[in-house]
């Protein structure tokens, strides 16, 4: 299993009481449920390949930064 990164997540009360709804009716955890919206989110803006790799976004490019 790939490592995943674990960090604090403060959130409005009222968003986490629909999110963990919205995770119920799919059968995941909250938790699971934000990682599967944010990759999907990612996925859309065309940051995120099908596959789950990182995308370079067009506007970066490849020249060095002094």
């Amino acid at each position: 299993m790939a490592k995943k990164k674990q960090f604090p997540l403060r959130i409005d009360m009222h968003l986490y009481e629909v999110l963990e709804r919205w995770a119920a009716d799919e059968f995941r955890s909250v938790n699971a449920h934000i990682e599967f919206l944010l990759r999907e989110s990612a996925r859309r803006a065309g940051r995120l390949s099908s596959g789950g790799k990182e995308q370079k976004h067009p506007d970066e490019n490849d020249q060095e930064h002094d």
